[in-house]
């Protein structure tokens, strides 16, 4: 299905309760969610037929409602059904996953207490960015002129629509210039992410990775951290300065999209990636696949 218009493709979306023909899944142009950015949204994936962390995902959905006062109509067990009802009504057992959560269009400005409450769940076949030869290689990032936001002026803490546009910029630019994304520091100036995943250093056995305190403390980073620790790496979360950025000798980010992606270049800081990149992507596809009972 690649290159095929996300609005034209086939299938079957879970919209409000119901299952809809993909083409036929709509909002109407004055809804809430579009203009005044209330919306939240997940990103997962299904291996082998089951999503990964299904129902951190789903609480998660929720809680991001919530923080932009947006309460959700369904509870987090609701979430998790429709969620494995979409998948196996597209026939699909590897996929990626977006659930999405906005408010409509009964009313027209900042106040919205009158509109309701919409969840939308898509899901498709979506191969991790890169193979792992290519991933092995290492991907390009550039700083970023746009930074994380005091999270005094948002909610840091929810996978919120609105906040990724400052990604969106970022990653237009670090394109134009020749890179494959870019690397964003907070409003302190420490190193925060990428545009849509966290990031990891490692130097002397330990790996190095900002602490998350004014942007997404990432579902696959948590899971990294706790398969590093289990290979006995010491996991250090701490600020990092980008004047730091060449004293490590690997790096790579993680999320759900991105999985483990290695880095080989942030500006002129340089990276090989090699033994700790191998063992925690051996480590992350073995933890990600479903576990099957042993035969009787």
């Amino acid at each position: 299905m690649a290159g095929i218009p996300m609005d034209q493709r086939e299938g079957w979306i879970w919209f409000d309760g119901e299952m809809v023909p993909w083409q036929d899944a709509k909002v109407h142009v004055l809804t809430h969610g579009l203009h005044y950015a209330s919306c939240v949204f997940e990103g997962q994936r299904a291996y082998g037929g089951e999503v990964f962390k299904l129902t951190e995902h789903s609480q998660r959905l929720v809680d991001s409602g919530r923080m932009l006062d947006m309460p959700s109509p369904y509870s987090v067990e609701e979430i998790n059904q429709a969620c494995r009802d979409v998948l196996a009504k597209n026939n699909l057992v590897d996929a990626y996953m977006r659930p999405v959560m906005w408010r409509g269009s009964e009313e027209m400005g900042i106040v919205a207490k009158n509109n309701t409450t919409h969840l939308a769940i898509a899901t498709w076949e979506w191969p991790s960015y890169f193979t792992r030869e290519e991933r092995l290689k290492g991907i390009k990032l550039t700083i970023s002129d746009w930074r994380r936001p005091d999270p005094m002026t948002i909610p840091s803490k929810a996978k919120a629509a609105g906040l990724y546009m400052i990604c969106t910029l970022s990653k237009h630019a670090a394109m134009n210039k020749g890179f494959t994304d870019a690397m964003m520091l907070d409003y302190r100036g420490y190193v925060a992410e990428a545009t849509g995943a966290n990031i990891f250093f490692h130097k002397d056995g330990e790996l190095h990775t900002p602490t998350p305190d004014c942007f997404l403390n990432g579902l696959t980073r948590q899971t990294v951290i706790g398969l590093a620790r289990d290979a006995g790496l010491k996991v250090v979360e701490r600020h990092i300065m980008p004047e730091q950025l060449g004293d490590f000798d690997e790096c790579f980010l993680t999320g759900t999209a991105a999985e483990i992606t290695p880095v080989s270049q942030i500006d002129d800081a340089h990276y090989v990636p090699g033994k700790v990149c191998n063992l925690l992507i051996d480590a992350y596809t073995d933890a990600v696949q479903p576990k099957k009972l042993a035969a009787e």
